[in-house]
């Protein structure tokens, strides 16, 4: 199994200014490439101060100044929101720049809010029409002299220009839940991206059967990494903090997702503990069970299982509203404590 990194620039308020959580980012991924991590995924999202990322190429090519070993992924650059040509572009002078490291993660998106800014008003649906006709639409500008006529993007005979530096193109990663999206994805010869988000060993093997499920019918099989938020503690003092954190962060994350609450400057209207405490889907105790949270030895046991049951990829999710030193402190713990037992 390898091990990554997927971090944005992530805040639950104000109290981090942006400039600071630029340089907690740069801190975390240099604490990867140095710690022998494969990968740093970052992704797209617009408008939104809770998660700020408004094009990962950007900050993909920064890294790729101040790394030496990591490949460098977009976790992911959503679909519905790129024409293909620019993206087959954009994507492939990122591969240049970065020497060839890219790995390319796409997705159809997940919030409403973004969709009503960033598109015609595009639905769920919609969104993954947008990401199956997006896969070999830059698959064929990277081959070169593609024409498109679908549903949603319609253009003549076009090459991407430039084409990347990888031969045939940096490795496609398509996000997946559904049975469709895991097959969609295996058929195009792409590795898959999953997470459980909050929930549980159940979402997790019930992901990976689809996987399998979606590689038998095909006959071939990709790589699938999952992405699951983590922290290393050493006593359970210290781990049912971290697990309170990570409650207030997903009844935040679930507030965006139902874009019901006033927004100003870019933050949603702060919650209260009343409503975190009460909150129907999210609690303190469920996910210290069901995050990738625990001391190296739980973790390590936990992800022997995960191995077993044939993820590829690990990827560490250090977004969680805790402070840079909580983050920094956790993600040292995993690299040092926990990955060498899997060397």
């Amino acid at each position: 199994m390898k091990f990554s990194l997927f971090a944005h620039m992530e805040r639950v308020n104000d109290a981090q200014t942006q400039e600071q959580l630029y340089q907690e980012f740069l801190s975390l991924c240099d604490i990867a490439d140095q710690g022998g991590m494969c990968t740093i995924w970052t992704g797209e999202h617009h408008g939104m101060n809770f998660t700020i990322a408004p094009n990962p190429f950007l900050n993909l090519v920064d890294l790729a100044h101040r790394t030496k070993n990591v490949r460098l992924g977009t976790g992911t650059v959503v679909a519905p929101f790129w024409n293909p040509i620019k993206m087959a572009g954009e994507a492939a002078m990122t591969d240049i720049l970065t020497q060839g490291r890219l790995e390319l993660g796409i997705a159809r998106g997940a919030y409403s809010f973004e969709y009503e800014r960033m598109t015609n008003n595009l639905d769920a649906w919609q969104a993954g029409e947008c990401l199956r006709e997006m896969v070999p639409a830059i698959k064929g500008l990277w081959a070169g002299d593609y024409a498109h006529d679908g549903k949603h993007y319609q253009f003549p005979k076009t090459t991407s220009a430039p084409k990347p530096l990888t031969e045939q193109g940096p490795p496609i990663w398509v996000a997946a839940r559904d049975i469709n999206s895991h097959e969609f994805a295996v058929e195009n010869d792409c590795n898959v991206q999953v997470t459980p988000l909050w929930q549980g060993l159940d979402e997790v093997e019930g992901l990976i059967e689809k996987f399998n499920q979606a590689c038998e019918t095909h006959n071939k099989r990709p790589k699938i990494m999952i992405l699951q938020h983590a922290y290393v503690g050493k006593d359970e003092a210290e781990l049912a903090r971290a697990a309170k954190q990570l409650n207030e962060f997903y009844c935040y994350f679930g507030a965006w997702f139902k874009n019901e609450r006033p927004i100003n400057q870019g933050l949603i209207q702060q919650l209260s503990q009343a409503e975190i405490d009460a909150h129907p889907m999210y609690n303190a105790d469920a996910l210290r069970r069901d995050l990738m949270i625990g001391t190296s030895q739980q973790i390590i046991d936990r992800l022997k299982h995960y191995q077993d049951l044939g993820y590829d990829e690990f990827s560490y999710w250090s977004d969680s509203g805790m402070s840079r030193e909580q983050k920094e402190t956790s993600l040292k713990r995993f690299i040092d404590e926990v990955m060498p037992a899997f060397s």
